[in-house]
């Protein structure tokens, strides 16, 4: 059986976004390839989700172009995302990962197994009965991440999966980006924290007022940013 096309490299190429005369995204050109992950990093309204969002497929370009592996208007299949704050399902942990398991064609006869196999991987063992609005902040983002790998992605996009989370869970969270960069998944996240930026990027993206200000790898950006507008950013300064 022939392997699945890759999504990568996802190509913005001079993308631009527009809502209601409102400019979101400005004239960007960015490629996503294979490896460590890739984080973006800006103050709020700099238009990081929206370029995830872009890049995933939810919403068209209003200028240029998006190629998913030099191919365009390609489905989402090999691609999955986890917002900010992850809408739990009614029904149990287990349930709601069997539930990610059916959307993605999983046989039901397979599913119980995986579903507590990708439980596991999360670190939600014993958990599976759990009501998922019952879970603590971390164990929803967690159980958010186990939907998102039913699908067996090749990108993984993440919308500040620690915002809120105390240092033990995001710790967690951490070490499952780890883990999944390990398993040959693409990371792309957005994070406000420069710490957590610096533990995991392997290519930062730093985004300002819907343009990308500089990008590059994470070592070189960190020890000799290029811009001002980086240097103020890393100082802890406020770009406005």
């Amino acid at each position: 059986m022939r392997a699945p096309a890759s999504d990568l490299p996802i190509a913005l190429e001079e993308v631009s976004v527009v809502a209601r005369g409102v400019t979101i995204l400005d004239r960007i050109s960015l490629t996503l390839t294979p490896g460590a992950p890739s984080v973006l990093i800006g103050p709020n309204g700099a238009g990081k989700t929206t370029l995830m969002r872009l890049a995933m497929g939810l919403i068209s370009p209003s200028r240029g172009r998006v190629t998913w592996g030099g191919r365009e208007s390609v489905a989402p299949t090999h691609r999955a995302i986890v917002f900010q704050r992850p809408v739990m399902l009614r029904r149990s942990a287990a349930g709601n990962i069997r539930y990610a398991l059916a959307a993605a064609g999983v046989p039901r006869g397979k599913r119980d197994a995986r579903a507590d196999e990708l439980g596991s991987l999360v670190g939600l063992d014993g958990l599976g009965a759990r009501p998922a609005r019952k879970l603590s902040g971390g164990e929803q983002q967690r159980l958010a991440l186990a939907r998102a790998l039913a699908k067996e992605p090749q990108v993984l996009f993440l919308d500040e999966p620690t915002a809120s989370l105390d240092p033990a869970a995001t710790k967690s969270i951490e070490d499952l980006v780890h883990g999944i960069t390990a398993r040959g998944i693409k990371v792309v996240m957005s994070t406000h924290d420069l710490g957590e930026a610096k533990r995991l990027a392997g290519e930062i993206v730093l985004m300002h007022r819907g343009r990308i200000v500089e990008s590059g790898a994470a070592e070189a950006f960190f020890a000799a940013p290029r811009t001002a507008e980086a240097r103020r950013f890393i100082a802890g300064e406020l770009l406005l």
